[in-house]
């Protein structure tokens, strides 16, 4: 079995050689949104990377490897179904012009190095809780279950919703306040977040496993203060007219119900 350091050091390649990959891919498509979509899917990668390294035989290992999948499956299928030849997102875009002939360097740097340095960061309770060998899931593990399935759920469910609503022309420049969007603006990010507190909760039943809460609080700060609710929320607001009202009513992140 190799050593914690190890394992965090043979992630930490696997991802860099991933991201090496996509960037070069984007370059021959002209598309950096590629690393949208294998941002889920990397964590599949470094979750039965780190299994492998760990040599992984626990019921702990193996929930954490399984859970990671789900989710990153999930997230990578919808993210590709709902891009798949739509062409760049604006971000890009909006990048690609302001740099110029440096956008290469620097989406190296700022797109794809940046993301895979959040997304080893991240999954930190995924590799640190598998670093104990035959450990079974007690409550703790039960909890953090019950918390990724919520979150899991609230994704998923806040997702067809969204689609459905876009699908019908009639709702061309309305604002979903349908469903779970009725209680939050955000309930995919909500879902995600409580994905990875569940994750995170899991691990921290092993000692080493407790530092893995590191990646599930930066997963939080991303969502809430600079890649989720910030970014959507500026672009929404310019599109579409009757979206500050419903920021009046409704809860940014944690469901509750809107204000009358």
């Amino acid at each position: 079995m190799n050593s914690t350091p190890q394992v965090l050091g043979l992630t930490a390649l696997c991802i860099v050689v991933m991201m090496l990959a996509l960037w070069v891919v984007s370059l021959i498509k002209k598309d950096a949104s590629i690393v949208d979509i294998f941002w889920g899917l990397g964590f599949v990668m470094v979750g039965w990377a780190s299994w492998q390294f760990s040599d992984a035989n626990s019921q702990r290992g193996t929930l954490l490897a399984v859970l990671t999948t789900v989710w990153g499956v999930r997230l990578g299928g919808y993210l590709y179904w709902r891009n798949h030849g739509k062409g760049e997102d604006f971000r890009y875009q909006a990048m690609r012009k302001h740099y110029g002939s440096k956008f290469a360097l620097k989406s190296l740097l700022i797109v794809f190095g940046l993301q895979g340095a959040l997304m080893w960061i991240v999954s930190l309770p995924v590799q640190l809780g598998q670093m104990t060998d035959n450990a079974k899931i007690g409550v703790v593990g039960v909890a953090g279950i019950v918390v990724w399935a919520i979150g899991v759920l609230f994704e998923s469910i806040g997702d067809i919703q969204l689609a459905r609503f876009k699908s019908d022309s009639a709702n061309a420049g309305k604002v979903m306040d349908k469903g779970l969007w009725k209680f939050t603006r955000h309930p995919n990010y909500f879902g995600d977040a409580c994905a990875w507190w569940g994750i995170a909760i899991i691990a921290a039943e092993s000692h080493v496993g407790l530092f893995g809460i590191i990646g599930a609080l930066v997963m939080n700060i991303l969502l809430l203060k600079y890649s989720g609710v910030p970014i959507l929320e500026k672009s929404i607001n310019k599109r579409r007219p009757g979206y500050e009202e419903y920021q009046r009513r409704t809860s940014s992140f944690i469901p509750r119900p809107p204000k009358k």
